[in-house]
């Protein structure tokens, strides 16, 4: 058996996300046993005392060791996850205890590599480590990551963003991906590979690969952009300019460029290129289309723009897409 040469740091607190903690480690466990202790993987769940951790699924998780127990070890990797709080309009908001903050500040300063999963990017952001970085956290808290924290630059598209040593990762179930891909980064991506067929993943997901689709964002407080919204999906081969969109509200292209910042947090181009990728998606998945068909029925007009707005979109070719993620038989 080869020496512990990476320690894993799982932070645990109060309220904490459950699958955040538990999905890790098994991603790690896992990679012991696909190289026969060869990860060197040690996995410990730390929090402020010993006593059992109440997660916000209600299970009870009992630490390994304090955070005063790791004052004098290294740290490979700290993975910290995020607890939320809803309110009585079911609005997620995600939580911070400056304890917590203050602890994983210490620890990320003898870290090699600092996680967060889900919403505890809002940890990092509050301890400091994500000024000046592009990041990611769940959708539905990333206004508040980017309202909270200006200098962080907050993407809520993508699954997970590597800067540097510091890893974010977008949400839930996203937390194997993230895993994986540290793993990857460690092991190679065989190994990896390896662990995602013991864990029953179809693949290993690339980080440019989206959170979520276009029509589960955040759902707008007014019937006019509802409809919108609508609209661009009904006609999403059509030109749908700022005009076009103008025209179809009533409204000026100033004040439709102001509804859309005010309500979706983006522009209208901006918006109808994300729906078009979205659409050209699905095709991509489920269909045996040609690139220039599916260009076209997207309203992109040319593949190169298609190939364009997906490298800006998902960070990968509609080429690259289709093969990691083709489900369907035509």
């Amino acid at each position: 058996m080869n020496p512990v040469s990476r320690l894993i740091v799982v932070v645990l607190f109060e309220g904490v996300d459950l699958l955040d903690v538990t999905g890790p480690p098994e991603v790690f466990a896992l990679a012991r046993r696909e190289t026969a202790e060869a990860a060197g993987y040690e996995v410990v769940l730390a929090a402020e005392t010993m006593d059992p951790v109440t997660t916000g699924a209600g299970v009870r998780v009992l630490p390994d060791v304090t955070f005063d127990d790791l004052s004098a070890r290294s740290v490979d990797t700290l993975i910290v996850p995020g607890a939320v709080e809803i309110d009585g309009r079911r609005r997620v908001r995600a939580l911070t205890d400056p304890v917590v903050v203050e602890r994983v500040r210490q620890l990320a300063g003898r870290t090699r590599r600092v996680t967060s999963v889900c919403v505890g990017a809002h940890v990092l952001a509050a301890a400091g480590l994500l000024d000046g970085k592009r990041v990611t956290t769940h959708w539905s808290t990333a206004r508040q990551l980017a309202d909270d924290h200006p200098a962080v630059e907050v993407d809520a598209d993508p699954i997970f963003i590597r800067e540097g040593d510091v890893w974010t990762g977008a949400g839930i179930s996203s937390c194997l991906d993230l895993s994986l891909a540290l793993v990857a980064d460690d092991l190679g991506e065989a190994v990896a590979l390896r662990v995602a067929r013991q864990l029953v993943m179809y693949l290993k997901r690339p980080s440019g690969q989206s959170q979520f689709s276009v029509p589960l964002e955040q759902v707008s407080t007014t019937r006019r952009v509802e409809e919108l919204r609508h609209h661009v999906m009904r006609n999403i081969a059509e030109p749908l300019t700022v005009a076009d969109l103008a025209a179809h509200a009533h409204v000026s292209d100033r004040q439709l460029t102001r509804i859309f910042k005010t309500e979706l947090g983006t522009t209208p181009y901006a918006y109808v290129e994300s729906a078009r990728v979205e659409v050209a998606r699905q095709q991509l998945e489920s269909t045996d289309a040609t690139l220039e068909r599916v260009a076209s029925a997207c309203g992109f007009g040319t593949v190169d723009t298609l190939v364009r707005a997906f490298r800006r979109r998902l960070d990968t070719t509609p080429t690259e897409y289709r093969r990691r993620f083709r489900t369907g038989s035509g």
